[in-house]
């Protein structure tokens, strides 16, 4: 059977077979995994919406724009990034954790960091996150605002170390690793100049970010021990004490 202008009934332009039924049931959870799975670069409101198989201007129903779209997948990564569970353990041994898992964490899910650096997060999102990093320190001995200045410094590391491992790892992709780019920067110089670097790369230097961010990691939360008069014990010195 066909329809008047000579199409199958049953089918769209094209001859293509229309979808039967209702349309997909989305939300919000959903299109935020659709960006995930698209990946940011390629993100469009079209491709979403093909992906999802709803139409475009359905898809206007639960998202204004690329830019919430962004939004949407970087609130999806947050609300899987988990804090250390709280089993009573030393507080430099949870935020050590903390920090490892938030900087692997930022450093996979690139949409997670750009979002939370340009604040397109939703504060009640991150708000959450803080809420119980403060309690278990507050518990730990720490007051409230050595607690929230231990939790701030800590994070702050992790995401400057992710974007440190996102900025190695393109380099890398683009075959320029950072001892290429040293030696070449120094072949450039007067053979006086950048003395300590030159020191260092002669006593075979050779960048290793994990053992980079532990030493970087032991040293803040020394400090935050010796700052607020906490005990300076092994799990406080961490890798340093080794």
């Amino acid at each position: 059977m066909t329809s008047s202008a000579g199409t199958p009934a049953g089918h769209g332009a094209g001859g293509l077979p229309r979808r039967v039924g209702r349309p997909p049931r989305i939300d919000r959870d959903a299109i935020a995994r659709a960006v995930t799975e698209i990946g940011l670069d390629e993100v469009t409101v079209k491709r979403v919406a093909d992906h999802l198989g709803v139409s475009v201007p359905g898809l206007y129903h639960h998202v204004r724009g690329r830019d919430d779209l962004l939004r949407l997948a970087a609130e999806h990564s947050l609300a899987r990034l988990r804090l250390p569970e709280d089993r009573g353990q030393h507080w430099a041994v949870w935020l050590r954790e903390w920090a490892r898992y938030a900087r692997a964490a930022f450093a996979e899910q690139p949409e997670l960091l750009q979002q939370f650096v340009g604040g397109g997060i939703n504060d009640d999102r991150v708000l959450d996150q803080v809420g119980v990093a403060l309690d278990v320190l507050r518990r730990s001995g720490f007051d409230p605002r050595a607690a929230k200045a231990a939790f701030d410094a800590v994070g702050t590391l992790a995401v400057g170390a992710a974007v440190e491992v996102l900025r190695e790892r393109r380099a890398a992709v683009d075959g320029r690793p950072w001892l290429a780019r040293v030696h070449a920067n120094l072949a450039r110089r007067d053979p006086d100049e950048q003395a300590t670097l030159r020191e260092l790369l002669a006593d075979g230097y050779v960048p290793d970010l994990d053992a980079d961010f532990e030493e970087q990691l032991d040293t803040v939360i020394l400090g935050l021990a010796v700052r607020h008069g906490l005990p300076v014990d092994d799990e406080v010195r961490g890798t340093a004490g080794n």
